[in-house]
């Protein structure tokens, strides 16, 4: 069965706040393979997972149709909230039945999803959805980051590995498929035109809040702050301490270099 657990309210809402959208490169990456694999017209494109929209609003101009679908109501409510995409639309409900008729969908994608499917029933289901040579992209990231700022990274990196170090302990076993790239959910894609890149370099800008923020949003710290929210709450606050002492600054708004590696794994549908 698929695992839920982003749906409170207030998770929905750091989640949409601090969670990083997908760079451009990967959706690039995705609609050429789109185009390669199928060629337009591009009619509908689900979402499949799609939390707060981060995603989901990134297909928009390419589609005639975009849907996003997430087993949580809260965190449709806060992707229904932001305006101006006229043509997505959101739905409760979960990957594993979708309420698309058979050979409908173009592209199905899943942004940091996709180990929380039921894979064997996510994987029937898009053959039965997608048509002919439709395509599946499920992209994502582990946690793993490094913060950079002047001379002090490693320091920095080494108060979130201990933060990190701490919470990870409330971790679920379905999160070593994103820490593993889906490498055995890629292996179980039954269509043999398939491909997996493992690195896909992402480099911005974020502030020290949005650092501890975006650590926050992880399902392991939400499950961390269920167990015990003081120590959770101490832990986080602890670590916006040590980070503004090292860096020398005053300001949680002190914008540092944040790195990390996306990950995508592609699939087309045979004719």
């Amino acid at each position: 069965m698929a695992h839920r657990l982003f749906e409170e309210k207030y998770h929905a809402s750091i989640y949409q706040k601090y969670r990083i959208i997908p760079p451009d490169r990967v959706t690039r990456l995705i609609l050429e393979y789109l185009d390669k694999k199928k060629g337009p017209p591009h009619e509908l494109a689900v979402d499949l997972g799609c939390g707060t929209g981060q995603n989901t609003r990134l297909l928009a101009p390419h589609f005639q149709k975009v849907v996003g679908i997430d087993v949580s109501e809260c965190q449709v409510e806060e992707a229904r909230a932001v305006p101006g995409f006229a043509n997505v639309t959101y739905r409760s409900g979960p990957a594993e039945e979708l309420p698309f008729p058979d050979g409908s969908v173009d592209l199905l994608t899943a942004a940091s999803a996709a180990h929380w499917f039921d894979t064997e029933r996510f994987l029937k289901e898009a053959a039965r959805v997608l048509k002919p040579h439709g395509c599946i992209a499920l992209l994502g990231y582990a946690d793993e980051f490094r913060l950079y700022y002047g001379s002090c990274g490693d320091k920095l990196n080494n108060i979130c590995a201990e933060v990190k170090k701490v919470s990870k302990r409330y971790a679920s076993p379905q999160l070593a498929a994103s820490d593993n790239r889906l490498r055995v959910l890629f292996e179980d894609i039954p269509f043999p035109d398939k491909e997996r890149i493992e690195r896909i370099p992402l480099k911005m800008e974020m502030t020290i809040a949005a650092a501890v923020g975006f650590l926050e949003s992880f399902s392991y710290c939400q499950t961390y702050f269920k167990t015990d929210p003081q120590a959770a709450a101490a832990l986080l606050e602890s670590m916006r301490t040590r980070l503004l002492e090292e860096m020398g600054v005053s300001s949680p708004d002190t914008k540092l270099e944040f790195t990390t590696d996306f990950y995508c794994v592609l699939a087309c549908k045979p004719q």
